[in-house]
């Protein structure tokens, strides 16, 4: 009970804290971009006057720009840091070694397998970019970061070289296969405002899942995380 309520601890702050750094960077790099990428969309090919008008009514609710799409954008970075806190801290829970340096590798490692290896195959999207249907992207994304999960558990952590090849191999399987691409490629944004936002976007990752793997380890080691335990490491 106690290490679970150590876990549930750690992931709600250092998850929260590292999502307010996320959605922070993302206001002064990101977010800029989607906004330019959204002028493009409303004044772009194929939209006239009385299209736009249509299309804005039967549109989804969305939060006015300022201050309340800032709150809703802040405030979905912490609770998806709270989330893959959870998933972090647990992991650590079966760790023999929990510090900040080992924090710095899981981080990255979470970078590697959530935002590096499936934006390999799909690249983060501005508004109006053309993109494969969602039900095919979304399961190649998930394919993607289980394969590049498993392959990197035992990279790290099976001595076997040829269980090590298996894990590089299915590190590389996903894009042997290939991601699923619309037959017309580009958007109405310049492509170089393109290139800029997805590097703006895996910067801000990165940054965020360094600081949540620093962030799980210290609260996880100040809680009186289990740094003994079974599992092999």
């Amino acid at each position: 009970m106690k290490t679970f309520n150590t876990i549930i601890l750690t992931a709600l702050l250092a998850g929260g804290l590292a999502g307010l750094v996320l959605g922070g960077i993302q206001q002064f790099t990101v977010v800029p971009m989607i906004l330019e990428a959204e002028t493009y969309e409303t004044t772009g090919e194929g939209g006239g006057e009385g299209e736009t008008a249509h299309g804005a009514e039967d549109e989804a609710w969305a939060p006015k720009d300022g201050v309340e799409r800032t709150f809703w954008t802040v405030l979905n970075s912490m609770l998806v840091g709270i989330g893959f806190g959870l998933l972090l801290t647990a992991c650590y829970a079966l760790r023999k070694r929990v510090t900040w340096q080992y924090g710095i590798l899981w981080g990255l490692a979470g970078f590697a397998a959530f935002n590096l290896a499936p934006a390999l195959g799909l690249p983060p999207e501005l508004p109006g970019d053309a993109a494969a249907g969602l039900e095919q992207r979304q399961v190649w994304w998930i394919l993607t970061v289980a394969v590049t999960a498993v392959g990197l558990w035992i990279l790290a952590f099976q001595p076997n070289r040829y269980l090590k090849l298996i894990g590089a191999g299915l590190i590389v399987l996903p894009h042997l296969f290939g991601a699923p691409h619309p037959e017309r490629h580009g958007g109405l944004a310049p492509e170089e405002l393109r290139n800029a936002f997805i590097v703006a976007t895996l910067v801000s990752n990165a940054v965020f899942w360094i600081a949540l793997g620093v962030l799980c380890a210290l609260f996880y080691q100040r809680f009186g995380g289990n740094t003994e335990s079974t599992a092999p490491g």
